[in-house]
């Protein structure tokens, strides 16, 4: 049986965290434990006096998401957990909106109960420009979120870039958002999904992947590849995970060749797909370079699926 995972999504206020932790609860069969945001009594305040409500708001704040992050300390001992937030965002958002003595008795605080929290496996950050994120604030219409002004929300968008641009606490995945809609497009779930089960290890996912290709790298810049959890867990469950995937394809494959599957080719599509992901993952884990096969003008990672298949 896999071993529980904890996996925390993250990205500046209007992202989508919520809706894709929402979103993807049934397809990895966890638990899912959501910010309690509008238990904050002082929020509606806060967002209509930043300066005079700031420090009353981060307190309830920082003590709520403790509370939360003791029982995901409790639940992952026996179920997968996703959350829509990680307790760091607590001590960025109290640097923005803090300072001076507050912010010392801030800190003391933090630093004492950061160390009681458990590390995510794995932690989604999802990124949008400031236009995005305010056009995705008023979609949702929550009323206290009306006064929201623009520099505010650009200031927490660069905020998160600062945070993530050099973060090495945990396993990252960064995606950004600006063109992929997980929630109308079936396809643009199933590339996040595909992608969170290759970071977390927990086997491929057999749908349609068109959009394996996307660029991840927003206007900050490209970040170097962040060290997941399938690097540090061994040639022979990296083998397991192959031959899982390979096994699927196989199945998919034989149905096919009796005449008595309706299965569309994309479905094919995407299992090869995740087949040829384990495989090279494989390859990375034992140290074997895959190369140029003999007699092709490309290499094997170079060849996209779908030119397989057709």
């Amino acid at each position: 049986m896999p071993r529980p995972f904890f996996l925390a999504i993250e990205g500046p206020i209007g992202v989508g965290k919520t809706t894709l932790a929402r979103l993807l609860q049934p397809r990895l069969g966890s638990h899912l434990v959501l910010e309690a945001f509008d238990e904050n009594p002082f929020l509606a305040d806060f967002y209509a006096d930043r300066a005079r409500y700031a420090f009353q708001t981060q307190m309830f704040f920082l003590l709520s998401r403790y509370r939360q992050q003791q029982s995901i300390l409790s639940l992952t001992r026996d179920e997968s957990v996703i959350s829509d937030y990680t307790f760091g965002k607590d001590s960025l958002f109290a640097r923005l909106n803090l300072d001076g003595e507050e912010l010392k008795i801030y800190r003391r605080l933090y630093n004492v109960l950061e160390k009681q929290v458990a590390l995510p496996d794995l932690v989604v950050y999802l990124r949008a420009d400031t236009d995005a994120l305010i056009a995705r604030i008023a979609a949702r219409d929550r009323s206290y979120e009306r006064k929201m002004d623009r520099d505010y929300i650009a200031t927490v968008e660069a905020a998160y870039e600062r945070h993530f641009s050099d973060y090495m606490t945990t396993p990252l995945l960064t995606i950004d958002t600006e063109d992929l809609n997980f929630v109308r497009d079936a396809s643009g779930l199933a590339f996040v999904e595909g992608e969170v089960r290759r970071a977390l290890g927990i086997g491929a996912y057999q749908e349609a992947l068109p959009e394996m290709g996307r660029p991840r790298v927003g206007k900050a810049g490209p970040r170097p590849r962040p060290v997941a959890r399938e690097d540090s867990r061994g040639a022979l469950e990296a083998f397991v995970s192959a031959n899982e995937a390979m096994a699927q394809l196989g199945s998919m494959l034989v149905a096919d060749r009796g005449g008595g599957s309706d299965r569309p080719t994309s479905s094919l599509r995407g299992a090869l797909e995740g087949a040829m992901e384990q495989l090279i993952l494989l390859a990375e884990r034992v140290g074997v370079d895959l190369g140029q096969p003999p007699g092709s003008s490309a290499s094997v990672l170079e060849v996209p699926a779908k030119d397989m298949l057709e």
